[in-house]
């Protein structure tokens, strides 16, 4: 055999016969015959030029050389797996799923985690349904009543908003100027902000979207005006998308929370990603969303 062509098999075979000093306890674990192991050791012997073992009657015994051999192959044995593990992990996704409304607060947290940290690949998947649980994700964004073991990340709280390009109202009964762009099917959430002001305002146009997203964006382009969650059009408010004249925000008791899989079936840097989504929007990574358009 070459030199040059290292028998790894055949060293991890030595590793795990030299723990047992049983070819049968060896065979077990390797999930191969015993023969196979005896031959992938003599293969290690061939390739050494002495022997590794001493074959007795009540088993196997390392040979001095074997004996001095075991330590520096456990140890370079070892490096070598931790190696090639981590350059495995470096390469994994982190599969996340949140509701389409998360997009315009997710998205930029996601763009300034990549320019921060290349490294760690986030797999996003979208979904109209917004209480889904993790299922087969790595983490999983739920919009509604925190379910048990999750992370809250922000509380609704609704606010009525207008593309930046239209004149605003100056009175809260002057909305009645305007289309009510409803982001559900019924008027609930204008209702509900509506109800804790003082001034009635009758909502003579509407229209009604699938999604607080599409609301929003209808929104931004004049079409009339929406109730949005203040944490979701943060960065359109700051960017000039969007305008809120009004100071009142209204609490609809509803949650945006984070689940995440399990510490020992977790992929690497799932916790790295989810202490980014935690924190609040600060100095680290302001800069990075707010260049994000």
């Amino acid at each position: 055999m070459s030199r040059s062509a290292l028998p790894l098999n055949a060293i991890h075979a030595f590793l795990v016969t030299a723990r047992h000093l049983n070819l049968t306890h060896a065979a077990s674990e390797l999930c191969i015959t015993q023969g196979a192991v005896s031959r992938k050791i003599a293969t290690l012997e061939s390739w050494l030029g002495f022997p590794l073992f001493a074959r007795h009657a009540r088993g196997l015994h390392l040979t001095g050389q074997g004996a001095a051999l075991l330590p520096e192959l456990q140890q370079g044995y070892t490096l070598l797996v931790n190696a090639t593990e981590k350059a495995s992990r470096s390469n994994a996704s982190i599969r996340l799923k949140a509701p389409t409304c998360a997009m315009r607060w997710l998205v930029p947290r996601l763009v300034a985690l990549e320019q921060q940290r290349p490294e760690i690949h986030v797999a996003l998947t979208t979904t109209l349904d917004h209480g889904s649980q993790l299922e087969n994700y790595d983490a999983a964004i739920v919009f509604g009543t925190p379910p048990a073991g999750s992370i809250r990340l922000f509380d609704e709280r609704l606010t009525p908003v207008f593309g930046s390009h239209v004149t605003p109202p100056a009175r809260v009964s002057d909305l009645a100027k305007f289309t009510f762009l409803h982001p559900t099917h019924d008027a609930r959430d204008w209702q509900l902000w509506l109800a804790a002001q003082s001034d009635e305002v009758n909502m003579a146009r509407n229209q009604h979207f699938a999604t607080m997203d599409l609301a929003i964006s209808a929104a931004i382009q004049g079409f009339g005006a929406t109730v949005a969650d203040v944490t979701l059009v943060q960065n359109d408010l700051v960017n000039g998308r969007l305008i809120a004249p009004f100071a009142d925000c209204v609490a609809t008791g509803a949650a945006y929370s984070l689940l995440q899989r399990e510490e020992h079936n977790a992929p690497p840097f799932l916790p790295e990603l989810v202490a980014w989504l935690c924190q609040p929007q600060n100095e680290t990574h302001s800069s990075a969303l707010a260049d994000f358009e």
